[in-house]
């Protein structure tokens, strides 16, 4: 019994060893990856690699040919391509002897029937298929689930992909119904229940599927970044509005970002500061530029020339002397993440990326030529 026991223990420890979050790592032209340790948890041995996507990544040999490993740096599918794209839903696809296709994760080729002009990444269990001019989808058998009777589509986006037909955009589900109707000049992405949509210069919302319009509002972005507010820009001006298309915080900034622990990063015309949910300067207006919060309670904030990081009351916690920090999310810049992610920050100096924790001390003490985030 206390055999079992030990060997289940064991293997739990396996698989959360192998199971552990790994950042891509450049050294002396090598590549690498690195644990939360700092230490090399896959030694640089390739001549390039890539962040692993699930328990996948692309690596390349010194011969130049790319093939994928797993998480323990071991070749799963064998270097031989001139290209690769990430795993996604299952697929990748691989460019050889002059030729795009798809192979599945033990590197065979698959869906060779799949009737298309072009391949493109699966994304949600979903890939775009293209006839002539018009486009449609597969599902992950490589049935065309959705026809090929759209001018454009992007791929799926929590569950529904965006989709025009005689210049109108609507947004579709799995099936291919519509959940917005191909009415509009543009439509969001659905985030956390809502779409924005625009007929011409006016924006709204869409509602319970009917279009609700903003007097006089110039722009409004997705949903994207919070749940339940957005930004807003009327007379050239940017504040925040919820979800029924109500003005939270009334339009009075140049510039924007993201709300997180309640605060949110604003700009005057001159500097930044930072404001909460109630439209309250909690941060002064002391700042040339700033980010947002991290769910660790700091921000990336740029005093002078470099950047440091600084708590919620504005004071500046760890020292202002990077180049550049990963940093997080603005209105321009929605899928980026910088600033602190579980306790680490990627920063910048002097030519050489390291990860720094909330005390500013650096991981490992290590400096890299370049450094991804841990995923």
């Amino acid at each position: 019994m206390k055999t079992k026991v030990l060997l289940g223990v064991l293997l739990i420890c396996t698989l959360f060893v192998n199971a552990q979050e790994l950042a891509l790592a450049s050294l002396d032209k090598k590549s690498g990856y690195i644990s939360k340790t700092g230490n090399w948890a896959i030694e640089a041995k390739f001549k390039e690699a890539k962040s692993f996507s699930g328990d996948l990544a692309e690596a390349m040999n010194d011969n130049k040919e790319w093939g994928f490993i797993n998480r323990k740096g071991e070749w799963v599918i064998q270097p031989q391509f001139e290209k690769t794209k990430p795993f996604n839903s299952g697929y990748a696809i691989v460019y050889k002897d002059k030729t795009w296709f798809f192979i599945n994760d033990k590197g065979e080729k698959a869906l060779t029937n799949v009737q298309t002009d072009k391949l493109y990444d699966f994304s949600e269990g979903m890939a775009i298929v293209r006839n002539g001019d018009k486009v449609g989808f597969i599902n992950t058998n490589g049935e065309t689930v959705v026809p090929t009777k759209f001018d454009k589509v992007f791929e799926y986006v929590n569950g529904y992909a965006k989709v025009q037909i005689d210049d109108k955009w609507g947004l579709i589900d799995k099936t291919g119904a519509y959940l917005v109707k191909p009415e509009y000049d543009g439509v969001s992405n659905y985030y956390n229940g809502h779409v924005v949509a625009n007929k011409g210069d006016v924006y709204g919302l869409i509602i319970n599927g009917d279009f609700k319009t903003l007097d006089g509002v110039e722009k409004i972005w997705d949903f994207s970044l919070n749940e339940d507010l957005t930004f807003a820009k009327k007379d050239d001006k940017v504040g925040f509005i919820n979800g029924e298309g109500e003005w939270v915080i009334k339009p009075e900034y140049d510039k924007v970002r993201a709300f997180v622990n309640d605060l949110a990063p604003v700009y005057d015309g001159k500097n930044w500061g930072c404001i909460n949910k109630s439209g309250e300067v909690v941060v002064p207006f002391e700042f040339d530029d700033m980010e947002i919060f991290s769910t660790d309670g700091l921000a990336p904030a740029k005093p002078k020339k470099e950047w440091g990081f600084i708590d919620k009351s504005g004071k500046l916690v760890i020292k202002d002397q990077y180049d550049i920090s990963a940093f997080g999310m603005s209105m321009f810049q929605k899928n980026s993440v910088k600033g602190f992610v579980d306790g680490l920050a990627r920063v910048k100096l002097k030519k050489k990326w390291g990860f720094i924790d909330k005390e500013g001390n650096v991981l490992n003490n290590s400096w890299y030529d370049n450094l991804e985030l841990f995923n």
